[in-house]
């Protein structure tokens, strides 16, 4: 699998990371049958979609880049869908989190 495709599928993985995310908040505790459900099946799907893309990027690149804009899109959907507006130091350790995985990605070895 070429570069670009393994970072769409790892676009796919970020998706489901942050939908699991969006439907455990939901779920509340896991008490709820449908929201928890949803929770699992985005688990399973974005672990199955990481593992996919662990052929072809290193795990460490892989799982830097996963983590980080998984932080920032379930941010985004906290501030959309709960009204958790970010304050000033969360903002900026966001920023820093982007820094990262940019750094990761654009300067680090892969190979």
């Amino acid at each position: 699998m070429s570069n670009i495709i393994a970072y769409i599928v790892l676009i796919m993985a970020v998706i489901l990371g942050t939908a699991a995310n969006g439907f455990a908040k939901g779920a509340n505790g896991f008490t709820l049958f449908i929201p928890s459900l949803l929770t699992a099946i985005t688990i399973v799907g974005c672990m199955f979609t990481l593992s996919i893309v662990m052929k072809t990027i290193p795990v460490s690149v892989t799982y830097a880049s996963f983590a980080g804009l998984c932080i920032i899109a379930t941010t985004l959907v906290g501030i959309y869908k709960f009204n958790q507006i970010p304050d000033i130091a969360t903002i900026i350790g966001l920023a820093l989190i982007i820094s990262g995985v940019l750094i990761v990605n654009l300067l680090g070895k892969t190979g």
